[in-house]
């Protein structure tokens, strides 16, 4: 759809960034000669540059070389220059790139490199400068947050940092994600717990319920120690919401292999779900292997999942209302811009009434009258913080 645009206007530049072109690099240029850019994941940080030499040159730039010893470089300045120019209340930073895991199924050490920690000083940097242009809540990004700083030397662990973030005056909330089950270390439980401004929230990937179907996708853990740390959570953290990911038809799944998964689900209870369709991806192992699942059986499976789910997130949801929750007011509800939207510290989004619609960025009590599919509703209470 952009050639017509560039078709139009021929000094329009275009530009594809991210996963897809890091695999493709320069096959964009030969499939679509109108694009003038491609930046891969390490590339996209230098946008400005490439414009520039593009500009300069007039031919098509292409950047998605991998460097192992590649540093996402500090790019958001406190400044009145900033890109930055609307009230964010919350944020999101990235600590870390790459994944050194090589899940079976998955493309991500390809396209994004070995895990790289990002300097512990830049990201601190980064949190001061959106927390004075108002931002309230942050989280934490990376493919794998767990390992961060494990390979480079001097470095804090995740747990560490999280410490280091939280002191940062004017944030109110920390999250993060996504945090693989193999790495949750109880340092990190005893700080999510015991730090009132972490979240206690964790999106923690399952992907199988089944221990043949872990092995196959490399994930390097059983059921069993998965079950384990959900145990070790929910000990440290009683109100905790636990979200994952869920693939269903991996190469080999057998009907009993499912049923491990939906029994899992019935077992940790989760708050919502990610779920998947397995499909193959390039250079991945999982697209070699055999007994490929037919795409009805994978439907339906899904659709199990979904059912499954549906009816464990009815009844979390149904159980909050009658109680009070905090929330950080984020904006407008999309539906109604009458009400006000914000978060509870367990990620649920709450829709509520309120005779104040300037409350972004506060946070705010709120009695919860209804649950809803996704989400739930209120009526505001009073402001605690602002």
């Amino acid at each position: 759809r952009y050639k017509p645009l560039k078709k139009k206007n021929p000094d329009l530049i275009i530009g594809i960034t991210g996963c897809v072109a890091q695999q493709e690099g320069e096959n964009i240029i030969k499939k679509l000669p109108y694009v003038d850019i491609v930046l891969g994941t390490q590339g996209f940080y230098f946008i400005k540059e490439a414009l520039e030499t593009f500009k300069k040159i007039k031919k098509p730039v292409v950047f998605t070389e991998l460097k192992p010893d590649f540093k996402p470089p500090l790019i958001l300045k406190d400044d009145k220059n900033s890109v930055f120019t609307d009230r964010k209340v919350t944020a999101f930073v990235t600590i870390m790139q790459g994944c050194d895991n090589f899940c079976s199924y998955c493309i991500v050490p390809y396209v994004r490199g070995k895990e790289i920690s990002r300097p512990p000083e830049d990201i601190l940097k980064e949190v001061e400068a959106l927390v004075k242009m108002g931002v309230r809540e942050v989280t934490l990004l990376g493919q794998n947050v767990n390992s961060y700083g494990l390979k480079e030397k001097g470095y804090p662990d995740f747990a560490e940092l999280l410490e280091m973030v939280s002191q940062i005056e004017g944030l109110w909330r920390i999250r993060f994600t996504t945090s693989h089950p193999k790495d949750l270390s109880e340092k990190l439980i005893k700080v999510m717990a015991e730090n009132p401004k972490v979240c206690k929230h964790i999106h923690l990937p399952l992907q199988a319920g089944s221990n043949k179907i872990l092995k196959k996708m490399n994930r390097k853990y059983t059921k069993e120690d998965y079950l384990e740390k959900i145990r070790k959570l929910r000990t440290a953290i009683p109100e905790i919401g636990i979200t994952t990911d869920i693939i269903v038809g991996f190469p080999g799944e057998t009907e009993e292999d499912f049923k491990e998964t939906v029994e899992m689900l019935e077992k940790v209870r989760y708050q919502e779900i990610f779920s998947f369709k397995y499909s193959d991806r390039p250079f991945t192992l999982a697209q070699k292997l055999n007994n490929k699942i037919p795409e009805e059986v994978k439907e339906r499976r899904l659709k199990i999942i979904h059912e499954t789910q549906a009816k464990i997130t009815k009844e979390i949801y149904e159980s909050y209302v009658g109680k009070e929750v905090e929330v950080l007011v984020e904006d407008y509800s999309a539906k109604n811009k009458e009400k006000l939207m914000g978060r509870t510290t367990t990620n649920i989004i709450v829709n509520f009434n309120t005779p104040r619609l300037d409350l972004k960025g506060a946070l705010v009590k709120v009695l919860i009258t209804e649950a809803g599919k996704h989400s739930l509703k209120g009526e505001y209470l009073k402001t605690l913080k602002i």
